[in-house]
């Protein structure tokens, strides 16, 4: 079966970088784009990266500058490098793929921001 496997999430002090991983695994016959959801407590989830399948990538206004998303597509994994981290990026992230059709997401990883 197809899943999403996410890594690297933690606790970092502001202005700190960590990198997330989202490995695709199973029989994949197509999958589109992946993208980075994000959710706070309280908070809806929100949308903070995505990359298409030749490279486009588009962000969220508050993490331009910071945050850059890549994937290697022969392995169907996807990364997203935080940099300047701040308090305000603390959320459980999630990456997300359409895959063979059908919508698939990681199980999630915590990022903390906190001094």
């Amino acid at each position: 079966q197809v899943q999403l496997v996410e890594s690297g999430g933690g606790l970092v002090q502001p202005g700190g970088s960590l990198m997330l991983s989202c490995a695709a695994s199973g029989t994949i016959r197509d999958i589109g784009d992946m993208r980075w959801y994000r959710q706070a407590p309280g908070k809806s989830h929100e949308l903070v990266a995505r990359i298409g399948a030749i490279g486009d990538r588009n962000y969220m206004d508050s993490v331009k500058g910071r945050f850059t998303i890549s994937r290697v597509g022969a392995n169907h994994t996807v990364y997203l490098q935080m940099n300047s981290l701040k308090p305000e990026d603390t959320a459980v992230y999630y990456c997300y793929a359409n895959i063979n059709g059908v919508p698939s997401w990681g199980q999630g990883t915590q990022v903390t921001v906190s001094s």
